[in-house]
């Protein structure tokens, strides 16, 4: 991805006013496998897929929880977001005993966010390399935010990041007006169906890819793995992807010396970057 001499470093623009860094950072988001997030009035839902490096390995971590009121999912290096979430974790403590109370989610998401500032705009430092959807219940209700290694934070009804996201947010934004109004079952179930959409054709949602979470304002965040995700799946029914259902392009026959395209499609799921 080497473009020219104005990505050495985060802290030179180019001369289209473009930081290089902190697009590849992107880039590294991208190559992570996908995470969800939902909101609706009463609760904040957290879906995330799980990638392991080998057969032999465990799969890795996606979704980690900061306090009873707040957790993030992640797509990108999972080295950044420990980092990330200990600090978090820090916030949340600080206002604990200073305040007596749990630390708002935007304050929470703020400070992340300039802590991740600092870093393209301080020479032999680099952006962090993941991306965080950050769900919690305050005092304000529920909230979902999406933090990005420039240290940009939006908050989203329903928001997806990591590879293949796209068709996951083709599914939030058809499905986005129901999401309000949503019961605590119905919002876990939106949230399956669209991580199901970022799936591989070949591929299915299990016990073992498939983490998610629930924060609700009478509910403390909870993180279900394994085989209590299996009673979600179940309530889910297919769990394999719909992709090609939806018009996608059946497969060419490979042409001579076609297998280059095919390789480089694959390309973004078989890097670990979750590791």
């Amino acid at each position: 991805m080497f473009r020219n001499n104005y990505d050495n470093d985060s802290v030179t623009f180019s001369p289209q006013g473009r930081i290089f860094q902190v697009e590849y950072a992107l880039e590294a988001i991208k190559q992570g496998s996908a995470a969800v997030g939902l909101v609706s009035k009463t609760h904040a839902v957290l879906v995330a897929l799980k990638r392991n490096a080998e057969e032999l390995g465990s799969y890795q971590k996606k979704i980690i929880g900061i306090d009873a009121h707040l957790g993030v999912a992640l797509a990108g290096l999972a080295p950044d977001a420990r980092v990330l979430s200990n600090f978090m974790r820090q916030q949340s403590m600080s206002s604990r005993l200073l305040y007596n109370r749990p630390v708002p989610i935007n304050r929470v998401v703020n400070a992340i966010a300039d802590k991740a500032q600092v870093n393209t705009q301080h020479y032999g430092r680099r952006p962090y390399g993941v991306g965080l959807l950050v769900a919690g219940v305050d005092e304000t209700g529920p909230h979902l935010w999406e933090f990005q290694p420039s240290g940009m934070v939006l908050e989203y009804r329903g928001a997806a990041i990591g590879a293949r996201s796209q068709s996951a947010r083709t599914y939030l934004e058809r499905n986005y007006e129901g999401f309000e109004d949503s019961s605590r079952e119905e919002l876990v179930l939106h949230g399956l169906r669209a991580l199901r959409d970022s799936l591989a054709q070949d591929k299915e949602l299990t016990t073992a890819n498939v983490s998610l979470a629930i924060v609700g304002k009478d509910e403390k965040f909870k993180l279900y793995d394994g085989e209590e995700v299996a009673e979600w799946l179940e309530k889910l029914g297919s769990t394999q992807s719909s992709r090609g259902s939806r018009g996608t392009a059946a497969p060419a026959a490979p042409a001579p010396g076609g297998e280059g395209s095919s390789s480089a499609a694959t390309a973004g799921d078989s890097m670990d970057v979750d590791a």
